[in-house]
């Protein structure tokens, strides 16, 4: 089809019926130092230029030899197997799967994932995916208040910060209002979502509770007294899990959660620099005509052989803009089958040992920065993989590592001034234990 670009008249009419002076007017809310410039590109170059160019900034990077660095995407071990099979083209080239009788082998896939995305996290029915954690949760949300008919969110500051900021993204444009429940990081606090105020904050226009388990210090979350304190509001619990830790903590289906999402990255897909990833989402049956993305069924033909099809859903729901279950119709079909993957050749024994091991390096690394006087941790109470530890002078510390090639965790002071001082540190089954004597004797060198 011929490019036909607007005339200069069908700009003008179109800025008529919208009420607005010029076309950077559709841009306001956008802040101007985050707005594309004029592009300042040099001039040509040969091939052999190109090549050598990009070879100088290639060797800019710098990769760091020890990291544990967590907040939301994490390093495990991704088995051969996950990428020989995304590697194939059937999956690799395919785009959409709305023609079934062409598609069984990515439906199928699908299929499997919803699947197993359920019998993970303990509840009826998941979609087929989202584009990440943080769009999946904000989905979430918007979901929660057409199912309650009410307008207004209320979120736990344990959830990680990045989420906080799409969900607000997400609920400016259908005006629902996002209120934050706090988390007890006072000194001498447990780093967990306050019950009392969680209960203050549910009144019977709130639609959800958004709370992480573990939440985003690495505390597990008293996710029970949670659900019935919002259950008892009429409003729905939506978690946020880290999904190898269901292989150790209980399924958000058995303590009462209405919806459960997850960043899928740690399910055999590699960090690196930011994606791609997917979003998990998965809720009770009663709610799955308001979900949002796709979903794939199983059925049978004619003959009365099983196939698979896009069900419950019309394409147009996701195409009417502000009254649509959701404006995403694409899915991540290949990470999803990369998680399919890692999942199936794990194995939930697999998976299980994921987890313990992560717990235990995560125990050690803490108990052997306690033990050389180098930190703390910054709550009591029970954790997953992850450690909040109080460290004096903790961003000049994790700036000299850095140098040193040792990525020192997260520093929680970027979001959360009340935590100043403090490193968030992750370990999973690939962090050794020369790792972490590595860690401590930087971290002590760096006084």
């Amino acid at each position: 089809m011929t490019y036909s670009p607007h005339t200069e008249a069908d700009r003008a009419r179109m800025l008529e019926v919208l009420d607005l002076p010029s076309v950077e007017e559709l841009f306001a809310d956008i802040p101007a130092a985050v707005r594309a410039s004029a592009w300042d590109l040099p001039p040509p170059l040969a091939e052999q230029d190109v090549r050598a160019e990009l070879a100088r900034l290639a060797g800019r990077n710098r990769i760091p030899e020890v990291s544990f660095l967590g907040a939301g995407v994490y390093r495990h071990l991704v088995p051969a197997v996950v990428g020989e099979v995304i590697g194939r083209p059937e999956f690799s080239t395919a785009y959409t799967p709305y023609q079934p009788e062409v598609s069984q082998g990515t439906l199928q896939s699908i299929y499997e994932f919803q699947s197993l995305i359920c019998e993970l996290t303990g509840m009826e029915v998941a979609t087929a995916s989202h584009y990440d954690g943080a769009t999946a949760t904000a989905e979430a949300a918007l979901m929660a208040c057409r199912l309650t008919k009410r307008d207004r969110v209320a979120v736990s500051a344990g959830v990680n910060p990045d989420y906080r900021r799409v969900l607000e993204t997400y609920c400016s444009g259908p005006g629902i209002e996002v209120v934050t429940v706090p988390a007890d990081l006072a000194d001498g606090g447990v780093g967990t979502t306050d019950p009392r105020s969680a209960a203050g904050t549910a009144g019977d226009d709130v639609a959800c509770l958004i709370v992480a388990q573990p939440n985003f210090y690495g505390q597990l979350e008293p996710v029970g007294e949670l659900a019935e304190l919002t259950h008892a509001a009429g409003a729905q619990l939506v978690t946020v899990v880290e999904p190898t830790s269901l292989a150790l903590l209980e399924a958000p289906g058995g303590y009462g959660a209405d919806i459960v999402t997850a960043e899928g990255q740690p399910l055999g897909i590699p960090a690196s620099f930011g994606g791609p990833y997917v979003g998990l989402m998965a809720a009770r049956m009663a709610s799955v005509r308001q979900m949002p993305g796709r979903l794939v069924g199983a059925t049978r033909d004619g003959a009365g052989r099983k196939g698979y099809v896009l069900t419950l859903q019309a394409r147009e729901q996701h195409i009417r803009r502000e009254r649509a279950a959701s404006n995403i119709c694409t899915n991540q079909a290949l990470m999803a089958l990369a998680a399919t993957a890692y999942l199936t050749a794990v194995g939930p024994q697999g998976l299980r040992e994921v987890a313990e091991l992560s717990t235990t390096q995560a125990r050690h690394l803490a108990a052997a920065l306690e033990d050389a006087g180098l930190a703390e941790r910054r709550f009591d109470g029970p954790y997953f993989a992850e450690v909040t530890m109080r460290v004096p002078d903790a961003a000049r510390r994790h700036a000299a590592l850095a140098e040193q090639g040792i990525v020192a965790g997260h520093l929680p002071e970027r979001d959360e001034p009340a935590l100043r001082d403090t490193l968030l540190l992750a370990a999973t089954e690939l962090t050794t234990d020369d790792e972490i004597a590595r860690l401590v004797q930087a971290l002590g060198e760096a006084r």
